[in-house]
């Protein structure tokens, strides 16, 4: 197991570190001297960190890919308000080195029992043909077990193992609610587009290693999957009405709700806008919940920029908590001042890195010409 996950950076601000990670995007950019650096974004199962190596770069430049895994030893400072990693040295892992667990985060939930709820809203199902349909999904073993395990999104929401049971378990929730407040909506339909709108996620997204795209999924996208994928499983329902099967086509290419936003259509009858709202309002949810998360350390129940969202967002929990109190303790000044002795002080955690110890596994000696930089 990893000794430091990228949660723990408020932890060990400006302190040299030495972990592992997974490469999530590598760049090689230039200085204004003209010389290369590395801009990476490293990840684990705790989240991601930008990186840069400053100097000594050519030895190391291909010597890893994205998608690698690396030890790195490196300082955790910050920049503009944003943690980042400055690196000193780094070298490949090797296969036997590596314990995916740790670079890929997962969702908290019980997979078993979220697939279990999955499988009792699928089952509540009137419509037999709508109910065969996706029940030949869930009991497709390669389909099943891919959905039980993939992320919802690269980056932008559930984006962890498990994320997309996890957001359609929570996006059936919703709809069962809705139904009951708008009664005429069609309950069967609603649930069935919540099932197939991501499902083409399970081949559009690779995580193996770090989350990323598939060729399959740049070229194509998930919502031409998803149609590929309906039409193969509608041929094992006999009789399946061509309306339904149009109306399921149309929730489909519908659910991102905007043009700009990839769909060829917008939503047309109630069932398509309902799902297109209410997976939008359970995607933007989770962003924000994950965002709070990253920046629970913070004091400011300001966050920093949320790209996605397009703003910063307000903590309402930090906003209302009560406030420390700026008055001392008028107690506080009958303590006597005990003046620190400097040289019984100890040393400064961030000292130089030559200056940290280590042990054989903290040395990274495979790659020449690595000097850390103070």
């Amino acid at each position: 197991m990893k000794d430091f996950y990228i949660c723990e950076c408020v932890q060990h601000e400006n302190k040299i570190i030495t972990s592992s990670f997974v490469v999530v995007s590598k760049q090689i950019k230039p200085k204004k001297s003209g010389e290369p650096y590395l801009a990476l974004t490293l990840g684990d199962r705790s989240g991601h960190l930008e990186a840069k190596m400053w100097d000594n770069v050519e030895g190391v430049l291909n010597a890893f890919e994205q998608d690698d895994f690396l030890k790195i030893k490196g300082l955790v400072n910050k920049y503009k308000n944003r943690f980042q990693l400055t690196v000193h040295k780094l070298r490949k892992l090797g296969e036997s080195e590596i314990e995916f667990a740790d670079y890929l985060p997962k969702t908290t939930k019980n997979i078993d029992e979220l697939w279990q709820t999955l499988s009792d809203f699928v089952a509540s199902i009137r419509s037999p043909h709508l109910r065969s349909v996706i029940q030949a999904f869930m009991a497709d073993p390669e389909t099943a077990a891919a959905y039980r395990n993939a992320p919802a999104a690269k980056t932008l929401h559930h984006a962890y193992i498990g994320g997309l049971l996890d957001h359609v378990v929570s996006l059936f929730r919703s709809c069962d609610l809705m139904c009951r407040n708008y009664p005429q909506m069609n309950r069967d339909l609603l649930l069935s587009g919540a099932f197939l709108h991501d499902v083409g996620k399970i081949h559009e997204l690779t995580y193996n290693r770090s989350f990323s795209y598939t060729t399959r999924g740049q070229l194509l996208g998930h919502m031409v999957i998803e149609l590929e994928m309906l039409h193969a499983k509608i041929a094992l329902v006999p009789g399946f009405p061509d309306e339904l099967k149009t109306l399921l086509e149309h929730l489909i290419i519908s659910h991102h709700g905007q043009y700009d936003f990839g769909s060829p259509k917008l939503p047309m009858f109630p069932e398509a806008l309902m799902l297109h709202y209410l997976d939008d309002l359970d995607s933007k949810m989770e962003a924000m919940r994950a965002h709070f998360e990253r920046e629970a350390d913070l004091e400011s129940p300001w966050t920093s920029y949320n790209a996605s969202l397009g703003r910063p967002l307000l903590n309402t929990a930090k906003f209302l908590a009560p406030k420390k109190s700026s008055h001392p303790d008028p107690s506080s000044s009958l303590e006597p001042v005990v003046e620190a002795d400097p040289e019984s002080a100890p040393p400064s955690a961030a000292s130089s890195p030559d200056e940290i110890p280590t042990d054989e596994t903290d040395e990274i000696p495979i790659l020449p010409g690595l000097d850390p930089q103070g």
